[in-house]
């Protein structure tokens, strides 16, 4: 009796001992999980605010020539052309004409603006990242298209420096802003959440 005793004690603090450790590690595996997660989330936000701030960078220096990319004096405001100089310089590509074409014209000047501005504030807010990723993109490749990374000879015959035949910055970029999209970067340190409550929001996912 008194072995029978304790062996259902042994049996019984074994057993407790078990399901203790099984809880624990269940617990920690959990807790590392959401530690990733919480990990991953704050790094997409991260790279959503500094990829808002290059386009809203871009739109600010482009409007008021804060003397780095635009020359001081030589702003939107200042009467100078957002478009002009870039579009202009093409050298390369099969749109090579077309771009010549559009250098300077308003309704290219308004749209790249808009544009710039758009993604600049949908990415620092963390709202609207879906559509921002597809006018992104199609931004993006338009400057790929003028940039033409595959010449190795620019029109006039001269090298065209280019450092890779096919992957560049644009594409970097027009990658950066689908994945901010799929993963709903702009829920953390951004307004995606209390955007995604909006009525037309929830009607149109694509809004998202």
């Amino acid at each position: 009796m008194a072995v029978h005793q304790h062996s259902h004690r042994g049996s019984g603090f074994h057993l407790s001992f078990r399901g203790n450790r099984t809880g624990t590690t269940a617990s920690l595996a959990v807790s590392a999980v959401s530690d990733t997660r919480a990990a991953a989330a704050y790094a997409l936000a991260s790279l959503r605010l500094l990829t808002g701030f290059v386009f809203l960078w871009a739109f600010l220096d482009k409007t008021f020539g804060f003397g780095y990319a635009t020359p001081s004096g030589k702003g939107w405001i200042d009467g100078g052309s957002p478009t002009k100089g870039f579009l202009s310089s093409v050298a390369a590509g099969p749109l090579e004409s077309t771009f010549h074409s559009w250098a300077g014209d308003p309704w290219a000047d308004w749209l790249f603006m808009l544009g710039l501005l758009g993604i600049g504030l949908a990415l620092t807010a963390g709202v609207a990242l879906r559509p921002t990723a597809v006018a992104g993109t199609a931004m993006m490749a338009l400057m790929w298209t003028a940039e033409w990374p595959p010449a190795r000879h620019l029109s006039d015959g001269s090298l065209s420096m280019s450092s890779n035949p096919f992957a560049d910055y644009h594409l970097v970029y027009a990658v950066i802003l689908i994945a901010l999209a799929v993963t709903a970067a702009g829920d953390t340190l951004g307004l995606g959440r209390l955007w995604a409550r909006l009525p037309v929001v929830r009607t149109h996912g694509w809004l998202r």
